[in-house]
């Protein structure tokens, strides 16, 4: 039995939806099974709430497990209902959001719980890219229950009853909760399981409530604009102090300062999350090399490098925004990739995949050099080179293969070892390789950049860039999908 079962599944489906707005769809449907005694047992609603209703006026379709219900497992008419929910949602275009409390799937109705759980597996494949999946776990959600919030599009966390896993900690080798809780929502938003955490419930029905409200319904259909009254061309004094860490920098560029940063705890030097400009909502994906403390001193520093974890994140990221034509902006501060025996094992296929996930999206792209840009890394951020629609730059980024001194140091190797003065040769050279190669001047004259923009001036920019973008349409060579 689940520890969460005191909060009833209706509970929590009308502390997520609008006051007086929720539906119920099947409050008579029950068990079929009469096995094992099963007839016997009373399950109201089979163990599951499902219905619609609406989340600051957006239509959203909600099932939510009732853990007081035969620990919520999950029977053949369970599935079978939230399977409904799918159809319904599919044929009108809106979210589906499932609210996660469930012991597994009921033993005593075996196969045929497999096989409904197998046809809700089914309609969750259908729907993605289509509207929007949103799973959050408030009790147990164990073994194939946690593959189902998984093909969700985003998937929450209660800190302090959810459990979520495949296998429970005790059932692995050399594990126990005691050592290490696999289970536990900290655990899971570190690895990237988990999308977005929640100190109780009522957090993260609001957590809920803020993303359903950025997104757009469905694929087709893009409502997700927002009235605001923040000045369009308002300059970012504090850009520069705070491009270190976008989670700061992008709240800053963002209507009303509006961020929903996404898997926060997961790959840190990979910022992704979604923004307003001019009301519209954008994926914003940006290289961090420090994370601010509330007195905006740096707390954490990291590498200005790809990982493998966070080309994972952008990844997925990037794919969702352009399944959603959601427009994609980066901010771009990269020298290269990680250089760890770990990283080595899995970089150059993660690396692959954020590279193919940039040059396959069609939706508006646009990139912003913040920073450095150095080599084949600086490719894969959404560069030019492999198509975004627009790219700017400050005027001390630097673009090339490597930093200037580390250039000048190979290719005048020769003369540098004769020299009477190296380190002033080294240095003249620098400054010589800097302005011909790896400036922004330069970059803007071979044409991989648009514009050399003041940093106080990049929201301006975007406004207007993705404005200009938001009309446009790209063919690609027919394919059934890609395979990278």
């Amino acid at each position: 039995m689940s520890n969460t079962s005191s909060t009833s599944a209706i509970d929590r489906i009308n502390g997520l939806l609008d006051t007086n707005s929720f539906v119920e769809i099947g409050a008579q449907v029950t068990k079929r099974s009469t096995d094992f005694n099963m007839q016997e047992k009373s399950i109201p609603a089979d163990g599951v709430v499902t219905g619609y209703g609406v989340i600051n006026n957006n239509l959203v379709y909600v099932y939510s497990q009732d853990a007081s219900a035969l620990g919520g497992s999950i029977g053949e008419m369970h599935a079978k209902k939230i399977a409904r929910i799918y159809d319904l949602a599919m044929k009108v275009g809106a979210p589906v959001i499932g609210l996660i409390d469930c012991a597994g799937l009921r033993l005593q109705e075996a196969t045929d719980a497999l096989a409904g759980f197998g046809e809700l597996y089914l309609k969750q494949t259908m729907a993605s890219g289509v509207i929007p999946q949103i799973s959050a776990v408030f009790g147990t959600c164990g073994g194939g229950v946690a593959v189902s919030s998984a093909l969700s599009d985003f998937t929450f966390m209660e800190e302090a009853n959810a459990k979520l896993f495949v296998n429970a900690p005790n059932a692995i080798e050399g594990n126990y909760v005691g050592k290490c809780d696999t289970s536990a929502a900290a655990f899971q938003a570190e690895v990237g399981t988990v999308d977005f955490t929640g100190a109780d419930e009522a957090d993260v029905l609001a957590q809920i409530r803020d993303l359903v409200s950025i997104l757009p319904t469905n694929n087709e259909e893009d409502d997700s604009f927002a009235e605001t009254t923040d000045d369009l061309n308002r300059t970012l004094a504090n850009f520069t102090a705070e491009a270190a860490d976008p989670a700061v920098s992008l709240a800053d560029i963002s209507d009303e300062g509006v961020f929903v940063e996404v898997k926060k705890a997961f790959a840190k030097e990979m910022v992704t999350g979604f923004i307003r400009l001019n009301g519209m909502t954008v994926g914003a994906v940006a290289n961090r090399t420090a994370a601010f403390d509330t007195e905006g001193n740096v707390a954490e520093e990291f590498d200005a490098v790809l990982t493998a974890e966070g080309c994972r994140k952008a990844t997925d990221f990037v794919n969702f925004c352009d399944a959603f034509n959601i427009p994609v902006l980066t901010l771009t501060n990269v020298t290269g990739y990680a250089a760890t025996t770990c990283s080595e094992k899995h970089i150059a296929t993660a690396a692959a995949k954020l590279t193919y996930a940039f040059a396959n999206a069609t939706v508006p792209k646009i990139n912003v050099i913040v920073g450095k840009a150095y080599g084949s890394a600086y490719i894969t951020m959404n560069s030019k080179h492999i198509g975004a629609d627009l790219v700017f730059a400050v005027p001390n980024a630097e673009i090339g293969m490597m930093n200037a001194k580390s250039a000048v140091e190979i290719i005048y190797a020769d003369e540098i070892e004769k020299a009477d003065d190296a380190k002033a040769m080294i240095s003249e050279k620098a400054a010589e390789y800097t302005e011909l190669q790896s400036s922004s001047g330069s970059a803007a004259r071979r044409g991989y950049v648009d514009s050399v923009i003041a940093p106080e001036e990049i929201r301006k920019h975007l406004i207007y860039g993705f404005d200009m973008l938001f009309t446009k349409s790209e063919d690609r060579p027919a394919k059934k999908h890609g395979t990278v």
